[in-house]
């Protein structure tokens, strides 16, 4: 056993499905050092376990969600730095960011990366609002999906994501008049409607399905995709295409990248779902790139 120190972080909430997993976890880091394993079951417990590591590995056990709560705090504290490299063991529904940083998704496996892998450093996606996205967010059919996969989740798991972006494919509407701007240009001026908006710092949502193939989450561009599959067949097929990647070859899809990205609704609103997360109606928002801005252990 070497000298290494980790704080095991999970919501207290987690199911007894996942009881094993954490348990055979704590095990495996015990092989490489103390370990304590700390429940958290409110967002003022998670703050004071991150804020008080006290110089051991913090290890997240959780999905994309855990992983944006835990850098909110720490972003909102100006500590993403300071708390030092971050373990994943990914334990959630879609474990996307996870996936783009080809972490195994075993759970024993993923335990020991944390002890054996590197730092590499990541970046954060940060709205007017001071809102951090770790992985993508969504305006649109994304807000939409999410919502309907929340219904789903129980009973589907990770397939819950391509059903909701299918279902509310279907039945989003007229689609939204969004004008979308990178780096200062226009790729979509909003004249016609859209029906997704998409930023990925990640590659995959939803369990893998490749949003952004190709997205590397180290290099320091944010990459977009604009849909205006808005038509009954075209919406299906973008659902369709979505599951595999191929969506980005379709005529009615805008791909770009950049390190600031505008989204405007004019006089109508839109909602946004950032890693799962569903925000209030608004009608305009700005995201920035911000590179190298906390770590995480990879192998």
């Amino acid at each position: 056993m070497s000298g290494n120190q980790y704080l095991a972080v999970v919501n207290a909430g987690a199911g007894s499905a996942r009881a094993g997993a954490v348990d055979a976890v704590v095990r495996e880091l015990r092989r490489h050092g103390d370990v304590e394993l700390r429940r958290t079951g409110s967002l003022d417990d998670l703050r004071t376990a991150l804020l008080g590591a006290g110089g051991r590995r913090v290890v997240l056990l959780g999905g994309d969600g855990s992983l944006h709560a835990a850098l909110q705090l720490l972003w909102n504290a100006g500590a993403t730095r300071s708390v030092g490299p971050l373990g994943i063991v990914p334990l959630g529904t879609g474990n996307d960011l996870a996936r783009s940083l080809r972490l195994p998704l075993d759970p024993v496996a993923a335990a020991r990366v944390v002890a054996q892998g590197s730092p590499k450093g990541l970046e954060l996606l940060v709205d007017s609002h001071d809102r951090i996205t770790v992985n993508t967010v969504h305006a649109g059919i994304g807000a939409s999906a999410t919502a309907k996969a929340q219904r789903l989740k129980r009973f589907l798991r990770a397939g819950a994501y391509p059903v909701g972006a299918a279902w509310a494919g279907v039945s989003a509407g007229k689609g939204f008049r969004l004008r979308v701007d990178v780096d200062g240009t226009t790729v979509s001026p909003g004249e016609r409607p859209v029906l997704m908006v998409g930023i990925g710092i990640g590659g995959t949502i939803g369990g893998g399905a490749p949003l952004v193939p190709g997205a590397d989450p180290h290099d320091g561009l944010a990459d977009v995709v604009v849909s205006e599959s808005t038509g009954p067949l075209a919406r299906l097929g973008f659902a369709a295409g979505l599951r595999s990647g191929v969506h980005v070859e379709r005529q009615d899809v805008v791909t770009a990248t950049g390190k600031v990205v505008e989204i405007d609704a004019g006089s109508g609103t839109f909602r946004l779902n950032s890693d799962g997360e569903v925000t209030d109606h608004q009608s305009y928002e700005r995201f920035e790139m911000h590179t190298d801005v906390y770590e995480v252990v990879c192998p």
